[in-house]
C-alpha cells in the first residue's frame, strides 16, 4: 500500500482536481476505509456550484467500501474487522444526544453542517478540519469512532450498495413517514433517484397504485418508472396533472403525497391531489420557493399532515440494504454510468444534466 491517498478535491465552485495527502496517523478507535463506490446525487450537483465556506473539500456522500485498516478499539466497537464490506452513512452524530439513541441522528446538532462550520459530515466538510479525508470521491475515507457503518450482506455488489442512500431516503419518506401499506394510493413528483426509490419503497410496501410525474426533459426517467412499477406516469408539461390524477383514481384524489421535484407548482399540485381528507405529504425543502400566499386553509380543512423530507434513519438504511439485497426491481436501469476519480467533475455534471446523457445515478469508483 502506497502512503499517499488520491483524491477529486473541490477547490472552487464547480471546480475539482486531483490531489495527493499523506495517510492519517490511525488511533486505537478509528479506522481506514478503501472507496469502492461514491455514489452522485442531486445535492451533489447544487453543492458543487456553491463557493467554498472555508478551506477546499472531499465530496462524496454516498460511500461504500472495504475496512483496510482498522484499530482494535474501533474493532470491538463496531463488531467488524479489517476485508468488511461497509455502507457508510454521511452522518457524524455525537453519540450521546436523544435523536441518536433513537436512531434518529439526521437530527442530530453535531452533524448539522448547514449551520454549524465546525460539525462534520461527510461529503460536505473541509480540509481545515483534521485528517481531511471526509468525502468519497477518494481512495480512502478516514473513520472516527462516531463513524455509522452498515455490513453490506452477502451477494450484493458494492455498485448496487452503493444505491442505499437514495434507497434509504425513498424508505423513510414513503414507508416511515408517510406510512404508505397496502391499498395506499401514491403522488411521487419527480423520477429522479429520490423519487423512483420512493416508488419501489411504495411498491414494496404494498401500495395499490402509484402515480408519478415529471417533465418533458425526463422522458427517459418516466420510462424507468413504468419498469419499476409505476401504474401511471404524466409529463406535467404535456397534460394537465391534476386531471390525470383524478381519472386515474375514479376523483378520490391519493393518500400519499411525497415531493421530490421542489418548487411551488408541486406542492399545490399536491394539495389539490390530496382530495381525500387526513392525506399526507411529504415535501422536500431544498430548492422550494417561498410562498407568499400558502393555501394553509386548503391543507387545514382537508386534515393533511405536512412533513418534511429530510434524510433517513438508522432503520432504514437496514431496510434500503435489504431491499437492494433481494433484487426485485431492475435496478440496473438506475446505476447508468460509472466514473474514475479524474472525472468526478463530469460525473457530478452529467447527474445535474449537462454532462453524459441519461444520467440517473452515477458511480464514482475511485480505483478504475
Amino acid at each position: 500500500m502506497s502512503n499517499k491517498v488520491l483524491a477529486a478535491l473541490k477547490t472552487g465552485p464547480a471546480t475539482t482536481e486531483l490531489r495527493e495527502f499523506d495517510f492519517p496517523d490511525l488511533a486505537p478507535d478509528a479506522a481506514l476505509m478503501r472507496v469502492e463506490v461514491a455514489g452522485v446525487c442531486g445535492t451533489d450537483v447544487s453543492q458543487y456550484k456553491l463557493p467554498l465556506r472555508g478551506a477546499p473539500l472531499i465530496m462524496g456522500h454516498e460511500n461504500v467500501g472495504y475496512l483496510e485498516r482498522v484499530g482494535s478499539a474501533f474493532a470491538q466497537q463496531k463488531g467488524m474487522r479489517e476485508g468488511d464490506l461497509v455502507f457508510l452513512e454521511h452522518y457524524m452524530p455525537c453519540g450521546h444526544c436523544e435523536w441518536d439513541h433513537m436512531g434518529e441522528y439526521r437530527h442530530c446538532a453535531a452533524t448539522e453542517w448547514f449551520y454549524d462550520p465546525k460539525a462534520i459530515r461527510y461529503g460536505y466538510t473541509s480540509l481545515d478540519i483534521a485528517p481531511g479525508l471526509w468525502g468519497g470521491f477518494s481512495h480512502y475515507v478516514y473513520l472516527p469512532p462516531n463513524a455509522i457503518l452498515h455490513k453490506v450482506p452477502e451477494g450484493l455488489s458494492p455498485e448496487r450498495a452503493g444505491l442505499a442512500t437514495p434507497m434509504s431516503n425513498g424508505i423513510q419518506w414513503a414507508i416511515l413517514d408517510a406510512g404508505v401499506g397496502y391499498a395506499s394510493t401514491v403522488l411521487i413528483q419527480g423520477p429522479g433517484q429520490q423519487g423512483l426509490c420512493c416508488l419501489m419503497a411504495a411498491k414494496q410496501a404494498g401500495a395499490h397504485r402509484v402515480i408519478v410525474t415529471g417533465t418533458s426533459k425526463d422522458a427517459r426517467r418516466l420510462e424507468v418508472a413504468t419498469a419499476l412499477g409505476a401504474d401511471v406516469v404524466i409529463d406535467v408539461e404535456q397534460e394537465s396533472p391534476l386531471e390525470r390524477i383524478l381519472a386515474a383514481t375514479d376523483g378520490r384524489g391519493v393518500d400519499v403525497a411525497i415531493d421530490c421535484a421542489g418548487g411551488t407548482k408541486p406542492t399545490l399540485l399536491a394539495i389539490e391531489a390530496l382530495k381525500r381528507r387526513g392525506g399526507t405529504m411529504v415535501v422536500q425543502g431544498e430548492g422550494n420557493a417561498t410562498f407568499p400566499d400558502f393555501p394553509i386553509g386548503r391543507l387545514t380543512r382537508k386534515g393533511i399532515t405536512l412533513k418534511s423530507a429530510r434524510g433517513h434513519s438508522y432503520r432504514a438504511v437496514e431496510l434500503s440494504l435489504q431491499h437492494l439485497a433481494v433484487g426485485r426491481f431492475p435496478l440496473e436501469l438506475m446505476t447508468t454510468h460509472r466514473f474514475g476519480l479524474g472525472e468526478v467533475d463530469y460525473a457530478i455534471k452529467s447527474v445535474g444534466g449537462v454532462g453524459a446523457p441519461g444520467a440517473i445515478h452515477v458511480s464514482v469508483m475511485p480505483w478504475t
